[in-house]
């Protein structure tokens, strides 16, 4: 599908750039017409509804900046009758700024946990670590809701990530899973009761990956602010057992905070 996308693409004819007020963007007709689209010349050949929201993005904050464009580009596409080949084109592009809003796409589907599971781990591999964040942002509501309904369940469908031999897997399991996290609703069940989630902390407790061990300091590091007695017996049991250099710098920096 990619390749046919492209060869379109190159396909196209190199035309000048047409006004977008010549052709309302709701009224493509094929993917190489939002392949080839060229930026309007002048202001006054912006759509006014374009424009207004335009104007808007600068008082937003940059994630929310970003999630309006994204919710955009979703709703244009879901009107598209090339949705599927539409929302590829945007998932396998260059630009790791579209495939950053490709990725909240998952979020906006309306689909189950396990299904936006699957959906985002072509993001939580991907190369750039923007789209890698965007990826378990984008999936974090659907965990709440589905650990509100059967935390055991939830946590079961990610712990074979943490077994899994990519570190940008394994660390998508961990800060998909952060008790209060960055830029996201807090999972209150990890807050109160964090030993819910130790399927998917104990495999990593000596993880090779420094881009793991940060995520899992950080997830304890969370925890100890709402339970700090358990995540300091948890620490303490870690380092009883014949020590690991991964092992003693994330109790290090799990510990920060009880010690500070």
């Amino acid at each position: 599908m990619t390749e046919h996308l492209m060869d379109r693409r190159r396909a196209a004819p190199k035309a000048g750039p047409t006004p977008l007020g010549d052709r309302d963007v709701q009224k493509v007709t094929s993917v190489r017409d939002l392949l080839c689209r060229k930026g309007a010349p002048r202001i006054a050949d912006i759509p006014p509804d374009v424009l207004d929201t335009l104007v808007m993005l600068p008082a937003l904050k940059p994630m929310k900046r970003h999630d309006h464009v994204a919710r955009a580009l979703y709703d244009l596409a879901a009107a598209h009758p090339q949705r599927d080949a539409v929302s590829h084109a945007l998932a396998t592009h260059a630009s790791d700024v579209a495939r950053c809003w490709a990725s909240q796409w998952v979020g906006f589907s309306g689909s189950d946990f396990a299904g936006q599971l699957q959906a985002a781990r072509r993001f939580a591999a991907d190369c750039h670590f923007g789209v890698r964040e965007i990826a378990w942002m984008a999936v974090r509501d659907a965990l709440i809701a589905a650990i509100a309904k059967s935390p055991a369940d939830t946590v079961a469908q990610l712990v074979p990530w943490v077994h899994d031999g990519d570190a940008n897997i394994r660390r998508f399991a961990s800060e998909l899973t952060r008790p209060r996290g960055v830029w996201c609703a807090q999972i209150e069940a990890f807050k109160t009761q964090p030993w819910l989630a130790l399927p998917l902390l104990e495999p990593l407790r000596a993880d090779p990956s420094r881009y793991v061990q940060n995520s899992v300091a950080n997830w304890l590091n969370d925890a100890s602010k709402s339970q700090a007695a358990w995540v300091q017996d948890l620490c303490t049991r870690w380092s009883m057992a014949p020590t690991h250099a991964a092992t003693v710098y994330i109790t290090r920096r799990a510990l920060r905070t009880i010690q500070a």
